[in-house]
């Protein structure tokens, strides 16, 4: 997606250690227009498939993950990364490595809002090495849902995540997808 690509590019920061920073307009502090227009980008490619959720991760999923839900008209649910008091013991858990916070987290969705015969988009800002992919597919597995697809903002193509995951047979659709980064700046595949 041109306009995703030229916002990383104007906007975007590298940080060593493969770390991209677009908090500025993606994942704190959010350009909802830009937002917008990658829900819709992921409609077009993902609106025949009787998509009934959009699952994400929190917290900087949630952003892109809700404009989904309101642009394909059905709820978006987060996997929460801590257990609450106010979240009964019926969830389905995973536990997902983050490659950016270099932790792992069990997280949780209620058995309440990911059901058998729900068709799952899931999406997420970043895909990295793939585990949060990984886990939440997990998670709808255990409900008995169809995961239709991923819908991606940014591809790290160099860390491996989405190949390994196409290879699986899961259907990844990224909006930018770099191929490269360094000190120097980053490259589009």
């Amino acid at each position: 997606m041109k306009l995703l690509e030229e916002r990383i590019l104007s906007d975007g920061k590298v940080l060593p250690g493969g770390i991209l920073k677009v908090d500025n307009f993606l994942n704190h502090q959010i350009d909802t227009a830009l937002l917008y227009e990658m829900a819709r980008e992921l409609h077009r490619l993902f609106g025949g498939e009787g998509v009934t959720k959009v699952l994400t991760i929190e917290a900087s999923g949630i952003a892109i993950a809700a404009m989904t839900g309101y642009v394909f008209g059905c709820p978006m649910v987060f996997a929460k990364k801590s257990k609450t008091k106010n979240l009964s013991d019926r969830v389905y858990s995973a536990e997902v490595e983050s490659f950016t916070h270099g932790n792992t987290n069990t997280v949780l969705v209620s058995k309440d809002y990911i059901l058998p015969g729900d068709r799952v988009l899931i999406v997420d800002d970043f895909l990295a090495t793939g585990a949060a992919l990984v886990g939440l597919k997990a998670l709808c597995e255990q409900a008995g849902a169809t995961v239709v697809g991923a819908g991606i903002a940014i591809e790290k193509v160099f860390q491996g995540g989405g190949d390994k995951l196409r290879a699986e047979g899961l259907r990844v659709e990224s909006m930018a997808r770099i191929a490269e980064m360094s000190d120097d700046g980053l490259t589009f595949c």
